[in-house]
């Protein structure tokens, strides 16, 4: 059984089961599809010398449903594997929520270009841009907060507040190369 799943071209296997879930799942606009990576349990092989697989996954929200997967490249990490599950997938109308690894013009540009929305973290990592938006949002300018939800669990108490704005020729002046 072995040798029939090590013959299976993954690539190839990869597609067709992104194709099969695509007609199995209602496919809707405003559909809110995550990704994010994640590292397979005990997929270290020690005797082989062989590192962990780390796989990246789009999860449909409305279906309840994993609606792919691509496997990070050896020596490498999600940045290169989201384009590629992306460019898999029917994404027209939904929207993209990815952590801050997928925070990369690229990746919002390719989501664009398919059709879809998105919301990318944002951490301190990406240079001024963190500070920039920080600013804007702790300032006069502010759109108000759309949404408050308070949550208590794990002893402590967490207050989220989210706002919205799509004014953002200020953001497009702050990053280089973005007139």
């Amino acid at each position: 059984m072995g040798a029939v799943f090590a013959a299976i071209d993954t690539e190839q296997f990869s597609q067709c089961f992104s194709n099969w879930v695509a007609d199995l799942a209602d496919l809707v606009e405003e559909d809110i599809i995550a990704m994010d990576g994640k590292c397979l349990r005990r997929s270290i092989d020690k005797a082989s010398n062989k590192s962990a697989i780390y796989m990246v996954s789009a999860w449909s929200r409305k279906n309840s449903l994993v609606l792919g997967q691509a496997k990070v490249d050896d020596k490498s990490n999600e940045i290169t594997a989201i384009p590629k599950l992306l460019s898999r997938l029917d994404i027209a109308g939904a929207l993209i929520t990815i952590d801050a690894m997928g925070c990369q013009k690229k990746i919002a540009k390719q989501i664009i270009d398919q059709g879809g929305d998105y919301v990318l973290s944002l951490k301190g990592n990406h240079g001024t841009l963190h500070e920039d938006v920080k600013a804007y949002f702790t300032s006069a300018l502010s759109p108000e907060i759309a949404t408050k939800t308070v949550n208590g669990e794990h002893g402590r108490i967490e207050t989220r507040s989210v706002r919205v704005t799509d004014e953002i020729e200020w953001l497009k002046r702050s990053i280089p190369g973005q007139d």
